[in-house]
């Protein structure tokens, strides 16, 4: 199975099972079990589903045949070159291309001059005014050929301009920057491109990342921070007639193999090896000077060699377009888009399981648990009422006596349940005080004061450490109190079920390693490129401070905010099976009291509120097998994408 064809199998799996999620969520409004909490928890599961995005970004230099690889991976069914591929420079700024129902086909253009500012590039996507916009007319192959060629357009501006976008202007690396003969500097014309095209794996949630060499990859703080190392798959092209230049290491070392990045799904491409057929060697030669060249590559990037693919990216297009069988292979592309197919799309495809399981499992066992707690209420009070068959009243009054009691002293148990209440709404203060973004402001505004005072490169860099040592301990601390929040509903739980017969299971886990991870991987990044020595001792101290803010301090503040709204969906999570379960309790024993009052009022009545209940015991018992099979439904789903994985499923 090609990789188009793997991962239009697994957006038509995620459209599944988001229909059956929805079928799920739609039979327990019907039948009354919804309330506010658990609809939005699957409304919020749904959303998840439907913005379900798989990221594959392709990284190299300049002239390495990125544009071309896209091409003919993904849009040689379109017969022609989607974007601009030829000799020399073609992708000047980061391009993503996906599709956006809600917009028109389009190429939206990000200025330069925004680099002036001190805004990132997901703030400017809120902002539509700041981008040039391009239609495309997707009816018009060579339309939009034209239009697409604007992601290659460059202006000339003087060298202290293209220093103040982040360019640098060295002569040691004049090969990654153009200088015009009167000094003035080629610099792109565009920060960021996003194209906008109703392509079919486009449509099904692909997301394409094609990046520009390593001048630019460098003054994008962004695209390093955020849209590499999240990408799901990276694939770094080298040229197969040059193998690993200077940059090309400067690229790999700085931006994807260093330590602390992922490794899963960053593959090596060699490209070009076309350059390497020569008429003049037999088959058998060309192919052992491929091997021993990706073995060479696989060696200087301390990769496995069943991690770089020899290919070429040209032939594979053309074959694919003329329908070349003999050429295809020839290409090699089909070993690196097996490669793709069978690491990337099911590792995302597990990622999307394991956290649609977790959510799917609590929100159907808490149903189960409400239903099975209904007909445990209904079968005591029906064992109550057939026990006063032909008994006397004064029976019948001990009876209402004995459930009376119990009814009161449930009641006055509840005091705990208003007592755990307000511990954890402490500990939930306590918490927030630690994760809130108010913290997390006043230590941003606090750094920011002591490096702008700063008189010594010693006292940046301690500036610096301290930010990320205080973010961490923060996050530490509020670790703790989650940990203590589950400790202390562990035994409240317990401590309900034993007294009342309550059924609640385990309070849901959670934790913030996630993001001490990410807090970790910040900061390496900042001690490589601002809080090292030689930038100290060579940029000054308000650029310094800049950089770290506009780069750094914003992403920081971004995984704070991420932890605050899953923390924030946990809490009301792990509180939901007891509340509603306590609301549940007194209902029961409400109705209860009431039947044995009416019978003892008119003993007549008795067999009548049996037969009642019967009844409702047979609807109870239909109830539970409806949702049984409702919550089947969408673990078959959900076991189709394991298949031999053997990953678990919802209980």
């Amino acid at each position: 199975m090609t990789l188009s064809q793997q991962f239009a199998a697994y957006s038509e799996w995620r459209s599944q099972l988001s229909a059956r999620i929805e079928a799920f969520r739609e039979w327990l409004s019907d039948n009354d079990l919804s309330d506010a909490q658990t609809d939005l928890r699957l409304v919020h599961l749904l959303d998840k589903l439907r913005e379900d995005r798989l990221h594959v970004a392709f990284v190299a230099e300049f002239s390495r045949g990125k544009s071309e690889l896209i091409n003919a991976i993904f849009f040689a069914d379109y017969g022609s070159r989607m974007l601009p591929s030829s000799a020399g420079r073609t992708t000047m700024c980061p391009t993503e291309l996906m599709f956006d129902p809600g917009k028109p086909p389009s190429i939206e253009l990000l200025p330069i001059k925004t680099r002036e500012s001190n805004a990132s590039i997901s703030e400017f996507k809120r902002t539509p005014h700041e981008w040039k916009i391009i239609p495309l007319d997707i009816e018009s192959a060579e339309s939009m050929q034209d239009a697409l060629r604007s992601v290659s357009e460059v202006e000339l501006v003087a060298p202290e301009i293209a220093q103040k976008f982040g360019f640098s202007t060295a002569d040691n690396e004049s090969a990654a920057v153009r200088t015009a003969e009167d000094g003035a500097v080629e610099i792109p014309r565009w920060r960021h491109a996003v194209i906008n095209f109703p392509h079919p794996l486009l449509q099904q949630g692909l997301v394409i990342l094609d990046t520009p060499g390593l001048n630019a990859i460098g003054t994008e703080p962004e695209l390093t921070l955020s849209l590499l190392p999240n990408a799901h798959a990276v694939l770094f092209i080298l040229a197969a007639d040059t193998g690993v230049t200077l940059s090309d290491m400067s690229i790999w070392n700085e931006h994807i193999g260093a330590p602390g990045r992922r490794k899963k799904g960053r593959l090596v491409v060699l490209n070009k090896i076309d350059s390497m057929w020569d008429e003049l060697k037999t088959e058998e030669e060309i192919n052992a000077e491929i091997t021993r060249q990706a073995e060479t590559c696989a060696t200087t990037l301390d990769r496995p060699t069943t991690q770089v693919f020899p290919i070429s990216a040209q032939k594979a297009l053309v074959a694919k377009i003329n329908g070349d069988a003999a050429l295809l292979a020839r290409s090699r592309l089909p070993e690196l888009e097996l490669a793709l197919s069978q690491e990337l799309i099911p590792a995302k495809q597990e990622i999307v399981l394991e956290n649609t399981d977790a959510e799917f499992s609590d929100v159907y066992l808490r149903m189960r648990g409400l239903l099975e707690s209904r007909l445990a209420g209904l079968r005591e009070q029906l064992g109550e009422l057939t026990e006063l068959r032909g008994k006397n009243k004064g029976v019948v009054e001990y009876m209402m006596g004995k459930v009376r009691i119990e009814k009161e002293e449930f009641e006055s148990g509840l005091q705990r349940h208003y007592a755990v209440r307000s511990v954890f709404s402490q500990l939930t203060n306590k918490l927030f005080g630690h994760l809130g973004l108010d913290a997390m402001r006043a230590l941003i505004s606090e750094t920011r004061e002591t490096m702008m005072q700063a008189t010594f490169s010693k006292n940046l860099s301690g500036a610096m450490k301290n930010f990320f040592n205080v973010a961490r301990d923060n996050l530490g601390k509020a670790d703790d109190e989650v940990n203590e929040i589950i400790t202390m509903m562990e035994v409240i739980y317990k401590k309900f079920a034993v007294e009342h017969g309550l059924k609640l299971g385990t309070p849901t886990r959670f934790a913030l390693i996630r993001y001490q991870k990410e807090i970790d991987r910040l900061e390496y990044w900042c001690d490589n490129h601002l809080n090292s020595m030689f930038r100290l001792i060579t940029q000054e101290k308000h650029k310094v401070t800049q950089k770290f803010f506009e780069e750094v301090a914003v992403q920081v503040r971004r995984a704070f905010e991420s932890a605050n709204r899953d923390t924030e969906s946990w809490l009301k999570a792990i509180m939901a099976p007891m509340e509603t379960q306590v609301r549940e309790h007194q209902i029961q024993l409400k109705r209860r009291l009431e039947s044995i009052k009416r019978i003892h009022q008119a003993t007549d009545t008795l067999e009548e509120r049996i037969s009642e209940l019967l009844h409702v015991e047979y609807d109870l018992n239909a109830q539970i097998g409806s949702l049984d099979k409702a919550g089947e439904d969408v673990r078959l789903v959900m076991r189709k994408a394991v298949g031999r994985r053997g990953l678990r499923h919802a209980a």
